[in-house]
Protein backbone atom coordinates (compact mmCIF):
# COMPACT_ATOMS: atom_id res chain seq x y z
CA UNK A 1 0.00 0.00 0.00
CA UNK A 2 2.65 2.20 1.29
CA UNK A 3 4.48 1.76 -2.53
CA UNK A 4 1.71 2.15 -5.01
CA UNK A 5 0.81 5.37 -2.68
CA UNK A 6 4.37 6.76 -3.21
CA UNK A 7 3.99 5.54 -6.54
CA UNK A 8 1.00 7.28 -6.97
CA UNK A 9 1.88 10.98 -5.02
CA UNK A 10 5.17 11.07 -7.14
CA UNK A 11 3.56 10.48 -10.76
CA UNK A 12 0.78 13.12 -9.76
CA UNK A 13 3.38 16.17 -8.95
CA UNK A 14 4.59 15.03 -12.45
CA UNK A 15 1.76 15.09 -14.34
CA UNK A 16 0.87 18.57 -12.00
CA UNK A 17 4.46 20.15 -12.32
CA UNK A 18 5.45 19.31 -15.59
CA UNK A 19 9.25 19.67 -15.00
CA UNK A 20 10.99 20.69 -18.15
CA UNK A 21 8.00 20.24 -20.19
CA UNK A 22 7.61 16.69 -19.56
CA UNK A 23 4.26 15.54 -20.97
CA UNK A 24 1.27 14.58 -19.08
CA UNK A 25 1.45 11.10 -20.78
CA UNK A 26 5.00 10.74 -20.51
CA UNK A 27 4.46 11.30 -16.55
CA UNK A 28 1.83 9.06 -16.08
CA UNK A 29 3.50 6.00 -18.28
CA UNK A 30 6.53 6.43 -15.73
CA UNK A 31 4.51 5.67 -12.81
CA UNK A 32 2.97 3.21 -14.84
CA UNK A 33 6.13 1.73 -15.42
CA UNK A 34 7.14 2.29 -11.71
CA UNK A 35 3.82 0.31 -10.79
CA UNK A 36 5.11 -2.59 -12.83
CA UNK A 37 8.47 -2.76 -11.84
CA UNK A 38 7.29 -2.69 -8.17
CA UNK A 39 4.68 -5.35 -8.93
CA UNK A 40 1.94 -2.97 -7.57
CA UNK A 41 0.19 -3.75 -11.01
CA UNK A 42 0.90 -6.50 -13.74
CA UNK A 43 0.77 -6.94 -17.44
CA UNK A 44 -2.74 -8.24 -17.03
CA UNK A 45 -3.88 -5.60 -15.77
CA UNK A 46 -3.16 -3.60 -19.11
CA UNK A 47 -6.09 -4.51 -20.86
CA UNK A 48 -8.57 -4.25 -18.17
CA UNK A 49 -7.70 -1.17 -17.20
CA UNK A 50 -7.30 0.37 -21.47
CA UNK A 51 -11.16 -1.68 -21.23
CA UNK A 52 -12.16 0.94 -19.01
CA UNK A 53 -10.93 3.83 -20.62
CA UNK A 54 -10.43 3.73 -24.13
CA UNK A 55 -14.37 5.19 -25.10
CA UNK A 56 -13.90 8.14 -22.75
CA UNK A 57 -10.49 8.90 -23.68
CA UNK A 58 -11.55 9.13 -27.76
CA UNK A 59 -14.45 10.79 -26.95
CA UNK A 60 -13.10 13.60 -25.27
CA UNK A 61 -10.01 14.00 -28.54
CA UNK A 62 -13.09 14.02 -30.84
CA UNK A 63 -14.72 16.53 -28.96
CA UNK A 64 -12.10 18.57 -28.51
CA UNK A 65 -11.39 18.14 -32.78
CA UNK A 66 -14.68 18.99 -33.16
CA UNK A 67 -14.56 22.09 -30.66
CA UNK A 68 -11.32 23.82 -32.47
CA UNK A 69 -12.36 23.47 -35.87
CA UNK A 70 -15.97 24.84 -34.89
CA UNK A 71 -13.43 27.44 -33.06
CA UNK A 72 -11.45 27.80 -36.59
CA UNK A 73 -14.17 28.98 -38.46
CA UNK A 74 -15.31 31.86 -35.67
CA UNK A 75 -18.63 29.66 -34.40
CA UNK A 76 -17.91 30.68 -30.65
CA UNK A 77 -16.88 33.82 -31.15
CA UNK A 78 -20.01 34.60 -33.16
CA UNK A 79 -21.93 33.33 -30.23
CA UNK A 80 -20.10 34.85 -27.39
CA UNK A 81 -20.66 38.53 -29.40
CA UNK A 82 -24.44 37.80 -29.89
CA UNK A 83 -24.68 37.10 -26.16
CA UNK A 84 -22.51 40.21 -25.25
CA UNK A 85 -25.20 42.08 -27.31
CA UNK A 86 -27.89 40.69 -25.88
CA UNK A 87 -26.97 42.12 -22.51
CA UNK A 88 -28.06 45.40 -23.69
CA UNK A 89 -24.67 47.16 -21.95
CA UNK A 90 -26.05 45.95 -18.78
CA UNK A 91 -22.94 44.29 -16.90
CA UNK A 92 -25.27 41.99 -14.36
CA UNK A 93 -27.06 40.48 -17.35
CA UNK A 94 -23.63 39.61 -18.98
CA UNK A 95 -22.54 37.91 -15.98
CA UNK A 96 -25.39 35.57 -16.40
CA UNK A 97 -25.39 34.99 -20.17
CA UNK A 98 -21.40 34.61 -19.92
CA UNK A 99 -22.69 31.52 -17.52
CA UNK A 100 -25.29 30.33 -19.66
CA UNK A 101 -23.02 30.21 -22.32
CA UNK A 102 -20.56 28.38 -20.61
CA UNK A 103 -23.18 25.99 -19.18
CA UNK A 104 -24.13 24.88 -22.55
CA UNK A 105 -20.93 24.86 -24.43
CA UNK A 106 -19.57 22.20 -21.21
CA UNK A 107 -22.34 20.34 -21.80
CA UNK A 108 -21.93 19.83 -26.10
CA UNK A 109 -18.02 19.58 -25.88
CA UNK A 110 -17.24 18.42 -22.63
CA UNK A 111 -15.25 20.52 -19.55
CA UNK A 112 -11.95 20.80 -21.29
CA UNK A 113 -13.26 22.11 -24.49
CA UNK A 114 -15.13 24.77 -22.08
CA UNK A 115 -12.05 26.14 -21.30
CA UNK A 116 -10.42 25.72 -24.39
CA UNK A 117 -12.98 27.72 -26.22
CA UNK A 118 -14.54 30.00 -23.64
CA UNK A 119 -11.78 31.55 -21.72
CA UNK A 120 -9.62 33.06 -24.22
CA UNK A 121 -13.25 34.27 -25.91
CA UNK A 122 -14.28 36.31 -22.15
CA UNK A 123 -10.69 37.57 -21.74
CA UNK A 124 -10.71 39.29 -25.52
CA UNK A 125 -14.10 40.90 -24.94
CA UNK A 126 -13.70 41.94 -21.33
CA UNK A 127 -10.44 43.63 -22.90
CA UNK A 128 -12.33 45.11 -25.79
CA UNK A 129 -14.85 46.19 -23.45
CA UNK A 130 -11.84 47.75 -20.67
CA UNK A 131 -13.30 46.19 -18.02
CA UNK A 132 -10.95 46.62 -14.06
CA UNK A 133 -9.17 43.67 -12.90
CA UNK A 134 -11.09 42.52 -10.59
CA UNK A 135 -14.33 42.72 -13.45
CA UNK A 136 -12.08 40.51 -14.83
CA UNK A 137 -11.50 38.05 -12.39
CA UNK A 138 -14.80 37.60 -12.24
CA UNK A 139 -15.70 36.89 -15.29
CA UNK A 140 -12.79 34.50 -15.50
CA UNK A 141 -13.36 32.31 -12.47
CA UNK A 142 -17.53 32.29 -13.41
CA UNK A 143 -16.85 30.81 -16.93
CA UNK A 144 -13.82 28.16 -15.43
CA UNK A 145 -16.13 27.43 -12.47
CA UNK A 146 -19.44 26.69 -15.35
CA UNK A 147 -17.01 24.51 -17.71
CA UNK A 148 -17.17 22.08 -14.80
CA UNK A 149 -19.97 22.31 -12.66
CA UNK A 150 -22.05 22.92 -15.83
CA UNK A 151 -20.58 19.20 -17.18
CA UNK A 152 -23.03 16.91 -15.78
CA UNK A 153 -25.78 16.54 -18.35
CA UNK A 154 -24.43 14.00 -20.92
CA UNK A 155 -22.07 11.16 -20.87
CA UNK A 156 -19.44 13.19 -23.42
CA UNK A 157 -19.65 16.23 -21.03
CA UNK A 158 -16.94 15.35 -18.75
CA UNK A 159 -14.54 12.15 -18.70
CA UNK A 160 -15.39 11.62 -15.61
CA UNK A 161 -19.01 10.93 -16.52
CA UNK A 162 -18.27 8.40 -19.50
CA UNK A 163 -15.30 6.56 -17.45
CA UNK A 164 -17.95 5.90 -14.62
CA UNK A 165 -21.18 5.53 -16.93
CA UNK A 166 -19.64 2.87 -18.56
CA UNK A 167 -17.84 0.83 -15.86
CA UNK A 168 -21.12 1.22 -14.70
CA UNK A 169 -23.00 -0.21 -17.53
CA UNK A 170 -25.33 2.92 -18.21
CA UNK A 171 -26.41 4.02 -21.59
CA UNK A 172 -26.51 7.63 -22.60
CA UNK A 173 -30.31 7.92 -22.80
CA UNK A 174 -30.47 6.55 -18.82
CA UNK A 175 -27.70 9.25 -17.97
CA UNK A 176 -28.57 11.59 -19.58
CA UNK A 177 -32.26 11.05 -17.99
CA UNK A 178 -31.10 11.17 -14.62
CA UNK A 179 -28.21 14.16 -15.14
CA UNK A 180 -29.87 16.39 -17.35
CA UNK A 181 -32.28 17.48 -14.48
CA UNK A 182 -29.47 17.92 -11.77
CA UNK A 183 -27.29 19.67 -14.08
CA UNK A 184 -30.50 22.44 -14.09
CA UNK A 185 -29.86 22.55 -10.70
CA UNK A 186 -25.98 22.52 -10.54
CA UNK A 187 -26.24 25.61 -13.30
CA UNK A 188 -28.96 27.45 -11.33
CA UNK A 189 -26.78 27.21 -7.84
CA UNK A 190 -23.80 27.87 -9.51
CA UNK A 191 -25.01 30.85 -10.82
CA UNK A 192 -26.65 32.36 -8.01
CA UNK A 193 -23.43 31.35 -6.11
CA UNK A 194 -21.38 33.02 -8.80
CA UNK A 195 -23.58 36.30 -8.55
CA UNK A 196 -23.66 36.69 -4.73
CA UNK A 197 -19.67 36.09 -4.54
CA UNK A 198 -18.92 38.52 -7.32
CA UNK A 199 -21.66 41.11 -6.76
CA UNK A 200 -19.07 43.84 -5.93
CA UNK A 201 -17.04 43.54 -9.24
CA UNK A 202 -19.29 43.00 -12.03
CA UNK A 203 -19.77 46.37 -13.13
CA UNK A 204 -23.29 47.66 -13.56
CA UNK A 205 -23.08 48.31 -17.48
CA UNK A 206 -20.52 49.11 -20.33
CA UNK A 207 -20.85 50.22 -23.58
CA UNK A 208 -22.03 47.43 -26.58
CA UNK A 209 -20.51 49.52 -28.97
CA UNK A 210 -17.42 48.95 -28.09
CA UNK A 211 -18.05 45.30 -30.07
CA UNK A 212 -17.50 43.81 -33.06
CA UNK A 213 -19.80 43.01 -35.17
CA UNK A 214 -21.02 39.02 -35.33
CA UNK A 215 -21.44 38.34 -38.75
CA UNK A 216 -17.17 39.19 -38.83
CA UNK A 217 -16.17 36.61 -36.96
CA UNK A 218 -17.53 33.79 -39.18
CA UNK A 219 -14.13 33.02 -40.64
CA UNK A 220 -15.51 29.83 -42.76
CA UNK A 221 -19.15 30.18 -43.63
CA UNK A 222 -19.49 26.86 -45.22
CA UNK A 223 -18.14 24.96 -41.77
CA UNK A 224 -19.86 27.44 -39.64
CA UNK A 225 -23.37 26.17 -41.08
CA UNK A 226 -22.00 22.76 -41.33
CA UNK A 227 -22.03 22.85 -37.25
CA UNK A 228 -25.31 23.51 -37.12
CA UNK A 229 -26.16 20.21 -38.56
CA UNK A 230 -23.18 18.38 -37.03
CA UNK A 231 -24.06 19.00 -33.50
CA UNK A 232 -28.00 18.08 -33.20
CA UNK A 233 -26.91 14.97 -35.57
CA UNK A 234 -24.47 14.02 -32.53
CA UNK A 235 -27.30 14.21 -29.98
CA UNK A 236 -29.39 12.06 -31.80
CA UNK A 237 -26.59 9.80 -31.90
CA UNK A 238 -25.34 9.56 -28.66
CA UNK A 239 -29.73 8.79 -28.29
CA UNK A 240 -29.84 6.15 -30.49
CA UNK A 241 -26.20 4.93 -29.21
CA UNK A 242 -27.75 3.39 -26.49
CA UNK A 243 -30.23 1.26 -28.21
CA UNK A 244 -27.08 0.19 -30.87
CA UNK A 245 -24.74 -0.06 -28.66
CA UNK A 246 -22.58 1.99 -30.74
CA UNK A 247 -19.92 3.23 -28.44
CA UNK A 248 -19.90 7.24 -27.90
CA UNK A 249 -16.36 7.43 -29.61
CA UNK A 250 -17.93 6.11 -32.82
CA UNK A 251 -20.25 8.63 -32.96
CA UNK A 252 -18.11 11.74 -32.23
CA UNK A 253 -15.63 10.63 -33.88
CA UNK A 254 -17.74 10.63 -37.08
CA UNK A 255 -19.44 14.40 -36.16
CA UNK A 256 -14.90 14.96 -35.82
CA UNK A 257 -14.25 13.27 -39.30
CA UNK A 258 -17.52 15.37 -41.02
CA UNK A 259 -15.99 19.01 -39.63
CA UNK A 260 -12.57 18.05 -41.16
CA UNK A 261 -13.32 16.99 -44.09
CA UNK A 262 -15.61 20.42 -44.41
CA UNK A 263 -12.52 22.22 -43.08
CA UNK A 264 -10.61 20.69 -45.98
CA UNK A 265 -12.60 20.91 -48.60
CA UNK A 266 -11.13 23.11 -50.76
CA UNK A 267 -7.44 21.92 -49.97
CA UNK A 268 -8.19 18.23 -51.01
CA UNK A 269 -10.19 19.17 -53.98
CA UNK A 270 -7.26 21.32 -54.97
CA UNK A 271 -8.94 24.50 -55.43
CA UNK A 272 -6.45 25.88 -53.04
CA UNK A 273 -3.41 25.54 -51.41
CA UNK A 274 -4.41 26.23 -48.00
CA UNK A 275 -7.42 25.79 -46.15
CA UNK A 276 -9.22 28.25 -44.19
CA UNK A 277 -8.89 26.30 -41.65
CA UNK A 278 -5.59 24.12 -41.06
CA UNK A 279 -7.18 20.99 -40.14
CA UNK A 280 -3.80 18.98 -40.28
CA UNK A 281 -2.17 21.51 -37.68
CA UNK A 282 -5.32 20.84 -35.75
CA UNK A 283 -5.46 17.23 -35.64
CA UNK A 284 -1.30 17.20 -35.16
CA UNK A 285 -1.70 19.12 -32.03
CA UNK A 286 -4.57 17.34 -30.57
CA UNK A 287 -4.11 16.56 -27.31
CA UNK A 288 -3.30 12.72 -27.72
CA UNK A 289 -1.19 12.61 -24.69
CA UNK A 290 -4.68 12.17 -23.12
CA UNK A 291 -4.59 8.62 -24.44
CA UNK A 292 -1.33 7.99 -22.90
CA UNK A 293 -2.07 9.82 -19.80
CA UNK A 294 -5.50 7.97 -19.30
CA UNK A 295 -4.16 4.39 -19.32
CA UNK A 296 -0.93 5.17 -17.94
CA UNK A 297 -2.52 7.47 -14.47
CA UNK A 298 -5.07 4.59 -14.38
CA UNK A 299 -2.81 1.69 -14.00
CA UNK A 300 -1.21 4.01 -11.03
CA UNK A 301 -4.55 4.19 -9.44
CA UNK A 302 -5.86 0.29 -10.50
CA UNK A 303 -2.67 -0.93 -8.63
CA UNK A 304 -3.30 2.15 -5.71
CA UNK A 305 -7.09 0.38 -5.48
CA UNK A 306 -5.65 -3.12 -5.24
CA UNK A 307 -3.41 -2.41 -2.50
CA UNK A 308 -6.31 -0.91 -0.10
CA UNK A 309 -8.18 2.20 -1.56
CA UNK A 310 -10.63 0.50 -3.27
CA UNK A 311 -11.66 -1.63 0.38
CA UNK A 312 -11.10 1.19 2.11
CA UNK A 313 -13.31 3.51 0.20
CA UNK A 314 -16.11 0.30 0.24
CA UNK A 315 -16.42 0.15 3.97
CA UNK A 316 -16.91 3.96 4.06
CA UNK A 317 -19.35 3.53 1.15
CA UNK A 318 -21.63 0.56 3.49
CA UNK A 319 -21.61 2.38 6.49
CA UNK A 320 -22.78 5.48 4.35
CA UNK A 321 -25.47 3.25 2.63
CA UNK A 322 -26.58 2.23 6.48
CA UNK A 323 -27.97 5.65 7.15
CA UNK A 324 -30.51 5.73 3.49
CA UNK A 325 -30.43 7.15 -0.12
CA UNK A 326 -30.09 11.01 0.50
CA UNK A 327 -27.38 10.00 3.32
CA UNK A 328 -25.00 8.02 1.19
CA UNK A 329 -25.63 10.00 -2.15
CA UNK A 330 -24.26 12.98 -0.04
CA UNK A 331 -21.88 10.99 2.01
CA UNK A 332 -20.38 9.57 -1.29
CA UNK A 333 -20.55 13.18 -3.21
CA UNK A 334 -18.72 14.93 -0.58
CA UNK A 335 -16.07 11.93 -0.16
CA UNK A 336 -15.33 12.18 -3.36
CA UNK A 337 -15.23 15.84 -4.28
CA UNK A 338 -12.65 15.78 -1.21
CA UNK A 339 -10.39 12.85 -3.45
CA UNK A 340 -10.33 14.71 -6.15
CA UNK A 341 -9.31 17.97 -4.95
CA UNK A 342 -6.19 16.43 -3.37
CA UNK A 343 -5.83 13.63 -5.82
CA UNK A 344 -7.29 14.79 -9.24
CA UNK A 345 -10.55 14.04 -10.43
CA UNK A 346 -9.14 11.85 -13.42
CA UNK A 347 -7.92 9.09 -10.82
CA UNK A 348 -10.37 9.64 -8.41
CA UNK A 349 -13.32 8.51 -10.21
CA UNK A 350 -11.72 5.30 -11.57
CA UNK A 351 -11.19 4.83 -7.61
CA UNK A 352 -14.78 5.86 -6.73
CA UNK A 353 -16.22 3.37 -9.20
CA UNK A 354 -13.69 0.66 -8.36
CA UNK A 355 -15.34 0.94 -4.64
CA UNK A 356 -19.24 0.98 -5.82
CA UNK A 357 -18.80 -1.77 -7.58
CA UNK A 358 -17.18 -3.72 -4.44
CA UNK A 359 -19.49 -2.08 -2.08
CA UNK A 360 -22.26 -4.37 -0.62
CA UNK A 361 -25.17 -2.08 -0.69
CA UNK A 362 -28.62 -2.24 -2.13
CA UNK A 363 -28.79 -1.38 -5.97
CA UNK A 364 -30.69 1.34 -5.91
CA UNK A 365 -28.47 2.87 -3.05
CA UNK A 366 -25.65 1.66 -5.88
CA UNK A 367 -27.50 3.71 -8.34
CA UNK A 368 -27.27 6.77 -6.24
CA UNK A 369 -23.68 6.31 -5.52
CA UNK A 370 -22.48 5.72 -8.70
CA UNK A 371 -24.09 9.46 -10.05
CA UNK A 372 -22.58 10.94 -6.68
CA UNK A 373 -19.25 9.66 -7.56
CA UNK A 374 -19.87 11.68 -10.68
CA UNK A 375 -20.99 14.45 -8.95
CA UNK A 376 -18.06 14.77 -6.69
CA UNK A 377 -15.51 14.31 -9.32
CA UNK A 378 -17.11 16.80 -11.70
CA UNK A 379 -17.46 19.75 -8.70
CA UNK A 380 -14.53 18.62 -6.43
CA UNK A 381 -12.36 19.45 -8.38
CA UNK A 382 -13.09 23.30 -8.28
CA UNK A 383 -11.98 23.41 -5.06
CA UNK A 384 -7.90 23.34 -5.43
CA UNK A 385 -6.24 24.33 -8.87
CA UNK A 386 -4.81 20.49 -8.91
CA UNK A 387 -8.41 18.97 -8.98
CA UNK A 388 -8.87 18.54 -13.13
CA UNK A 389 -6.95 18.81 -15.90
CA UNK A 390 -9.25 21.61 -17.32
CA UNK A 391 -8.55 23.62 -14.50
CA UNK A 392 -4.38 22.68 -15.36
CA UNK A 393 -5.73 24.02 -18.39
CA UNK A 394 -7.89 27.02 -17.42
CA UNK A 395 -4.78 28.63 -15.55
CA UNK A 396 -2.09 27.81 -18.38
CA UNK A 397 -4.52 29.94 -21.08
CA UNK A 398 -4.94 32.56 -18.49
CA UNK A 399 -1.35 32.68 -17.70
CA UNK A 400 -0.55 32.83 -21.42
CA UNK A 401 -2.98 35.89 -21.77
CA UNK A 402 -1.36 37.74 -19.09
CA UNK A 403 -3.24 37.07 -15.43
CA UNK A 404 -2.08 35.10 -13.01
CA UNK A 405 -4.20 33.96 -10.25
CA UNK A 406 -2.46 32.47 -7.23
CA UNK A 407 -2.60 28.92 -5.92
CA UNK A 408 -3.77 30.62 -2.76
CA UNK A 409 -6.20 32.98 -4.45
CA UNK A 410 -8.33 30.51 -6.07
CA UNK A 411 -8.46 28.13 -3.26
CA UNK A 412 -10.12 30.74 -1.01
CA UNK A 413 -12.47 31.44 -3.90
CA UNK A 414 -13.08 27.87 -5.11
CA UNK A 415 -14.02 26.19 -2.01
CA UNK A 416 -16.43 29.10 -0.75
CA UNK A 417 -18.05 28.37 -4.75
CA UNK A 418 -17.66 24.81 -4.98
CA UNK A 419 -18.95 24.00 -1.59
CA UNK A 420 -22.79 25.09 -1.57
CA UNK A 421 -23.32 24.54 -5.18
CA UNK A 422 -22.11 20.73 -4.21
CA UNK A 423 -24.55 20.17 -1.18
CA UNK A 424 -27.50 21.44 -3.87
CA UNK A 425 -26.46 19.34 -6.65
CA UNK A 426 -26.08 16.50 -4.81
CA UNK A 427 -29.91 17.31 -2.68
CA UNK A 428 -31.28 16.98 -6.14
CA UNK A 429 -29.88 14.30 -7.22
CA UNK A 430 -30.99 12.31 -4.39
CA UNK A 431 -34.15 14.05 -4.76
CA UNK A 432 -34.65 13.39 -8.30
CA UNK A 433 -33.83 9.52 -8.14
CA UNK A 434 -36.50 9.43 -5.02
CA UNK A 435 -38.84 10.75 -7.16
CA UNK A 436 -38.15 8.29 -10.46
CA UNK A 437 -37.98 5.33 -8.44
Amino acid sequence: MLVALLIFLVTLALVIRQPKGLGIGTAAWLGAGAALLAGTVSLTDIPTVWHIVWDATFTLIALILISLILDAAGFFEWSALHVARWAQGSGRALFVLIVLLGSVIAALFANDGAVLILTPLVVEMLRALRFSPPAMLAFVMAAGFVSDSASLPFKISNLVNIVAANYAGIGFADYAAVMGAVNLVAVAASLLVLAWYFRRDVPPAYDPAQLADPAGAIRDPFVFRAGWVVLPSLLVGYFLSQRWGVPTSLITGAGALVLMLAAGREHLLRRQPRAVIPVWTILREAPWQVVVFSLGMYLVVYGLGDHGLTAGLSHALEWLASYGLTAATLGTGFMMAALSALMNNMPAVLAGSLAVAHAQVDPTIREAMVYANIVGCDLGPKITPIGSLATLLWLHVLAQRGMTIGWGQYFRIGIVITLPVLLATLLALAGWLTFLR
